[in-house]
């Protein structure tokens, strides 16, 4: 029993390295520079459900992460149900990052691909201990759900919540200041 209660103390340790944004946060506004210079932010997508992973080429899980949100952000627009996956780049030089995007963009159509150069755009979600995080948003723009790693046993798991997400009421609208 008492090696139970270690490897729990041991488990809630290892996750708690992980913890930064948590649910019911709100997140940071940044995520990232489009290829062709958009900034993109949780503001601009109010109203939409954003699921946010953050990837780098090297790492093999965040690869065959890529494909499966492509073709939920695929699913979601041919539904029109108010959904936008960002994709965010950790890490990697610009050369690698355009690169990449120019020949993954045919293959994964609709995914908004950002850039976070230094990791100071992933470190509040904890990314600074390690990558792919995935970090699901309500309609609203607050933390829904955090997830540290990738594997295919998630994925019933995560579409589940995604529709759960899709299902709440839309947020009110924000006011926009007019100068």
């Amino acid at each position: 029993m008492r090696r139970l209660g270690i490897a729990l103390f041991g488990l809630l340790f290892c996750l708690a390295a992980h913890a930064g944004v948590q649910p019911g946060d709100a997140p940071p506004d940044a995520l990232g520079t489009t290829q062709d210079g958009k900034t993109v932010s949780v503001s601009s997508l109010h109203g939409k459900v954003v699921v946010v992973s953050f990837w780098a080429t090297w790492c093999g899980y965040c690869m065959k992460e890529l494909p499966i949100l492509a073709g939920l952000q695929t699913l979601a627009t041919e539904r029109g149900l108010p959904l936008q996956v960002v994709t965010i780049n950790h890490e990697e030089d610009r050369q690698t990052y355009v690169r990449t995007v120019r020949a993954l963009r045919p293959r994964l159509p609709g995914l908004l691909m950002t850039w976070d150069r230094d990791g100071t755009l992933g470190k509040p979600y904890g990314t600074d201990k390690g990558i792919p995080v995935m970090v699901m948003l309500h309609r609203d723009g607050t933390v829904a759900h955090v997830h540290v790693g990738y594997g295919e046993d998630m994925l019933d798991s995560l579409v589940a919540e995604i529709n759960a997400l899709l299902a709440e009421p839309a947020p009110p609208a924000v006011a926009v200041a007019s100068g």
